[in-house]
């Protein structure tokens, strides 16, 4: 069970790890989320989201190993992710790519919240 958690946080640290590659360019901001990035603002607007995005999948990655760190990371995780679903659900009308976003964070929580779950089952007393 410790190690199907485990795994699990990894897979959804690299989930998060993804998008961090739109810090690098305004280009790989466009073919993530087929968006014309033709404004200086809102490359800067996405590219500090993409640093974010580091930063959570990081502490994922982190908590796969060091257990103490889980809570935090998976509260981190869940917010993370579930209020894009959810803004972007409110929003209702977005392209085909964020379509695919939303339906990774909403596979990723589910993972996530697994995570937990069988964290949880494994501490002692």
């Amino acid at each position: 069970m410790r190690a199907a958690a485990t795994l699990l946080f990894l897979a959804v640290a690299l989930v998060n790890l993804a998008p961090a590659i739109g810090a690098l360019s305004t280009a790989r901001l466009a073919t993530l989320y087929g968006v014309a990035v033709n404004d200086p603002n809102l490359a800067i607007l996405l590219r500090h989201r993409a640093l974010l995005f580091a930063i959570v999948g990081g502490l994922l990655a982190i908590a796969a190993f060091d257990a103490p760190l889980r809570p935090i990371a998976s509260a981190a995780g869940l917010v993370s992710m579930l209020s894009f679903v959810a803004i972007a659900r409110a929003v209702g009308e977005y392209n085909a790519q964020l379509r695919r976003v939303v339906a990774i964070d909403v596979v990723a929580s589910i993972a996530l919240a697994i995570a937990v779950a069988l964290d949880l089952g494994t501490r002692p007393g």
